[in-house]
């Protein structure tokens, strides 16, 4: 039993940490900077929030890497090291920590696979390998890949982690909008589909964050999952949690 599922055992709901944009946003990060390269540049900024969120409580906090691969970076302007990146964001949650867990953020590429977009899958893959590769090692209690749109794009991630480490807790959390149909991401993945996908993937967390909803819509697609991560309709072995990260409102569209 890894660190993660010890601490579940025992308290059976875990508290996450929440926003980091957010959160540099308020302590000066502008319109078009790196989030993530502040991380070589910024550290004493980026542990205030690492240890804000300890100080609160958080069983969990995630590191400021989300945006951290080599598309989204290169996209960016970022002509630095991959690997630096990730590793020095992944020291400064744990500098923190103390008895929080610490989980590798782990966001979409930014690209789309083909035929929607210009890429195969084992590319996505050798990106994702070159962000994780770095924090293997390290001492994380786990990874949630995160703010997904795509199923095809969260089995890379998988795989490039599975490529790394066997043993290490993954999460798959999906970023859903809410239509007259229901719930289903921008590729159109909706909760029940995002839980059979990984049915035969051995995860340890599945879930929902971001995304146009409320909060109460993150209550409704919660009970859609948990209805195949519990028996008897589970498609997930039984006793999967649900990873559940609300935006604290809705964006209000100014000037």
């Amino acid at each position: 039993m890894n660190t993660f599922q010890k601490l579940l055992e025992e308290k059976k709901v875990l508290v996450a940490d929440g926003a980091w944009g957010t959160e540099l946003i308020k302590k000066g990060l502008k319109t078009g900077e790196i989030p993530e390269e502040w991380n070589l540049n910024n550290q004493s900024l980026v542990r205030e929030v690492a240890k804000s969120y300890v100080d609160a409580g958080a069983d969990i906090i995630l590191t400021n890497t989300f945006g951290a691969n080599e598309l989204k970076l290169k996209k960016a302007g970022f002509t630095g090291s991959v690997e630096d990146i990730n590793r020095k964001g992944v020291e400064l949650s744990k500098e923190i920590s103390n008895t929080s867990l610490v989980f590798v953020s782990i966001g979409p590429t930014g690209e789309l696979l083909k035929p929607a977009g210009n890429f195969e899958e084992e590319e996505f893959v050798n990106v994702y390998f070159g962000q994780i590769k770095a924090i293997i090692g390290e001492g994380v209690d786990g990874i949630v890949i995160e703010t997904m749109s795509d199923i095809k794009e969260a089995l890379c991630a998988l795989k490039a982690v599975r490529k790394q480490s066997s043993s290490l807790p993954v999460g798959i959390s999906f970023s859903f909008n809410k239509n007259k149909n229901g719930f289903a991401t921008i590729m159109g993945t909706t909760p029940e589909q995002a839980v059979s996908a990984f049915a035969e993937e051995g995860i340890e967390i599945i879930g929902a964050n971001c995304g146009s909803v409320t909060a109460e819509d993150m209550i409704s697609i919660a009970k859609i999952m948990s209805k195949y991560t519990s028996p008897p309709a589970c498609r997930l072995r039984a006793g999967v949690p649900l990873w559940i990260k609300p935006n604290a409102g809705l964006p209000v569209l100014k000037g």
